[in-house]
């Protein structure tokens, strides 16, 4: 579905653009550590403070700051943070350091004073996405608070929406297709522990097939192929794959319906059958 086009006053756009084109090419270009360009551009997102660009002599000198203060201002440094996938024994240590300061400036935005403008946030994101995920198709747009757990484990196709409150947790690994839409507070995993031994964990790689809606506080159990044009029902917790153009709802997820476009052949279980026809 289209969205509105909505726009700001002139001189906030040019700002915004400013802003942004100015933030791309520091994190880019190479011409700093990107842990640096996180740290000055944090400061001044909660500080409001200098003028992008003019190096770290606007920082203040820590020595010179409360303890608390000082804690605040240590935090805004990627190297002086962890974040719980850092604890995880099967993470790639590399591949994610060379993503934390673009995951920390993402997770530190959306707390940041203008983390709510979702005209300048869309934007942000899309900068950023390509920097940290395996892989960010055309048209991309990601609303605030969405986590993720490695990202160099998780690929977006063409026109995903996702939208607040997601939890993507990619450390088997997530794949989602084209057309996608995810709703506000929905789960997909891509990991499970074993249920005896908690210390035993399983990655499964979990697909989201295109054109599937993933909808409100659904879950998405690791290694669960979701088929193309499908979609998980609200509240839904879908164990076991989804078959292309069916609906399920439920704990475990059922089917309830099968939309028009499924194949002829399209594998309906008895239970399944029953439960549509009393539709």
């Amino acid at each position: 579905m289209a969205y509105r086009e909505i726009r700001a006053q002139p001189q906030a756009e040019a700002d915004f653009d400013e802003f942004l084109e100015g933030l791309r090419q520091a994190l880019t270009d190479g011409k700093r550590d990107p842990n640096d360009v996180v740290r000055d551009t944090l400061y001044d997102l909660y500080y409001g403070a200098g003028k992008f660009g003019e190096g770290i002599n606007r920082v203040p000198e820590p020595s010179s700051l409360a303890p608390s203060a000082r804690a605040v201002l240590h935090s805004f440094d990627p190297r002086n943070i962890t974040t719980e996938p850092e604890y995880y024994t099967d993470i790639d240590s590399a591949a994610y350091n060379e993503r934390k300061p673009f995951i920390w400036l993402w997770q530190m935005y959306d707390r940041s004073p203008i983390g709510q403008n979702a005209l300048i946030g869309h934007r942000f994101r899309r900068i950023l996405a390509p920097l940290i995920f395996r892989r960010v198709g055309e048209n991309f747009k990601c609303w605030h608070f969405v986590e993720w757990s490695y990202g160099y484990n998780l690929s977006f196709g063409d026109n995903v929406v996702l939208h607040r409150h997601i939890l993507l947790d990619d450390r088997g690994g997530i794949e989602i297709g084209n057309n996608v839409s995810i709703s506000d507070y929905a789960n997909i995993y891509s990991h499970t522990h074993d249920v005896e031994d908690i210390h035993k964990v399983y990655n499964l790689t979990t697909r989201i097939g295109d054109g599937a809606r993933i909808t409100y506080h659904a879950t998405v159990l690791a290694g669960t192929q979701v088929g193309e044009h499908s979609m998980v029902g609200t509240g839904a917790v879908a164990t076991k794959d989804v078959e292309p153009y069916h609906i399920k709802v439920g704990i475990p997820a059922k089917t309830v319906k099968v939309k028009e476009g499924a194949a002829v052949n399209e594998p309906v279980n008895d239970d399944d059958i029953k439960r549509i026809s009393e539709r």
